[in-house]
């Protein structure tokens, strides 16, 4: 299964300019991020808890930017 992580990017890049700076928020490295953006290592609850935080993100949007499947997948 592979999920979209378009919305989440063009949140990151809202609210942080660039994945750089969200990732340092996020107490991550870049490379840690970009795996999880790019579907090569799953997100770990905890770590979609911080990002909501950092990223004003609701709980009832959390589907919208962490499990949207890939129009491919279908």
């Amino acid at each position: 299964m592979t999920y979209d992580y378009s919305a989440l990017i063009g949140r990151i890049i809202q609210k942080y300019g660039t994945q750089y700076r969200f990732a340092e928020a996020m107490k991550m490295s870049e490379h840690s991020l970009s795996v999880k953006l790019n579907g090569k290592r799953p997100w770990k609850q905890a770590d979609i808890e911080d990002a909501c935080c950092l990223l004003d993100i609701k709980r009832e949007d959390i589907p919208k930017y962490f499990f949207a499947l890939n129009a491919q997948f279908c």
